[in-house]
């Protein structure tokens, strides 16, 4: 490491701690040219992950993207942003175990909706038609079905 004060490339680590994030490493280091202290930092390179959008452009993996899709779908509806955090970090953790370099829109997309259909079939219908881009009411009523077929309640008797 080079000291910041005389350049020279020579000196030794004085101590080494941990940071209060546990994420990197402080260490205090001792120029043995100019005998001066100072501190540096490690930590560990991240290389994030890249999403590879429709158009075939890549850009890097932002959670807040997520997040700001799910507040639009899940707006006026009775759905708390701690549950849409806690979403939108089981996806990100998802990603991250899954894979290293790159993940498409679509894996993203689905993960979502899958949350969503569970969560709020409201929000649910709201995200698929943007996301699947529904070119007409037909396409957006095949979507409905089985929503509609799953949230039927049975008829009562009557009774005499």
């Amino acid at each position: 490491m080079q000291c910041l004060f005389c350049k020279v490339d020579n000196d030794r680590v004085i101590n080494s701690r941990a940071s209060t994030d546990g994420f990197s490493v402080k260490r205090r280091r001792e120029c043995l040219n100019c005998g001066r202290r100072f501190t540096t930092y490690e930590r560990v390179e991240e290389s994030p992950v890249r999403v590879i959008k429709k158009d075939g452009s890549r850009i890097n993996f932002d959670r807040n993207k997520i997040l700001i899709g799910l507040h639009k779908a899940c707006e006026k509806r009775p759905v708390s942003t701690e549950t849409l955090e806690n979403i939108v970090s089981e996806i990100e953790r998802i990603i991250y175990d899954k894979f290293e370099r790159e993940v498409e829109t679509k894996f993203i997309g689905e993960l979502v909706m899958q949350n969503l259909k569970i969560l709020d079939k409201v929000a649910y219908v709201r995200f698929a038609s943007v996301y699947r881009e529904f070119k007409d009411i037909n396409e957006f009523i095949n979507e409905l079905k089985p929503l509609m077929s799953s949230t039927k309640k049975p008829k009562k008797k009557k009774s005499e």
